[in-house]
């Protein structure tokens, strides 16, 4: 499926100007920092790890960059898109080494078998339940056999109509919330098979976290 029969969300345009509003708080406050989150940090590890040497790897939801960068020291061929362009400026700027586009996960044309991993590290959660399916697919028919994809979100029911982020910046995002057998259902559906889950009491938001990393199968074209 190419990026063009993904259905847009209705609200991706309110959702970017949100992003590029929070983009420079966010950088300031250091969110993106992985290596304060030793667990974290632990799944990112085996994730570098797990692809190294299958391909590319792009950061989908790369925010400003600091995982993108952090896999690079790691060894992999990585590149990050981000839905906002603030947030690219950002990461352009503390990362001038590394290579950042514009786009939505909604809007990317992924050769298929063309990537050793992708992540959605904490940018997948915007995305309307009945449009994430369709992403996921995306992503893997663009693993190669036996590619890695680590997915990070908010745990639990329902969701958040946030109103404002990061120190109080106006925003306009809609919160979806996850559990893992919900999730791991999508995956299976989109081809994946699973390797890993970690759950976390609390994050940064206030609730849960959960990761979860999925493998296309190596037998499959």
């Amino acid at each position: 499926m190419n990026a063009s029969l993904i259905e847009q969300p209705v609200d991706l345009d309110v959702v970017r100007t949100s992003y590029d509003r929070v983009a420079d708080n966010y950088v300031e406050m250091n969110l993106g920092d992985i290596t304060t989150y030793p667990w974290l940090r632990t799944a990112i590890d085996g994730f570098a790890v797990a692809v190294h040497g299958l391909g590319p790897v792009l950061d989908v939801g790369c925010g400003p960059g600091a995982v993108t960068a952090y896999l690079a020291e790691r060894g992999l061929d990585v590149s990050g898109v981000d839905l906002s362009a603030r947030m690219i400026d950002h990461a352009r700027r503390l990362h001038p080494d590394q290579r950042f586009a514009v786009a939505s996960a909604t809007e990317l044309d992924l050769a298929d078998s063309s990537l050793g991993g992708i992540l959605g590290w904490w940018s997948l959660f915007n995305l309307p339940r009945h449009i994430l399916p369709l992403v996921l697919k995306s992503f893997a028919r663009a693993l190669v056999p036996g590619g890695h994809f680590i997915m990070g979100t908010h745990m639990g029911d329902g969701d958040i109509e946030r109103t404002e982020a990061y120190g109080a910046v106006p925003v306009a995002w809609t919160t979806h919330l996850w559990q893992p057998d919900d999730l791991w259902a999508l995956l299976a559906a989109a081809g994946l098979d699973p390797v890993a889950e970690l759950r976390l009491p609390e994050s940064v938001a206030g609730v849960p976290s959960l990761v979860l990393v999925a493998q296309r199968s190596k037998g499959s074209s």
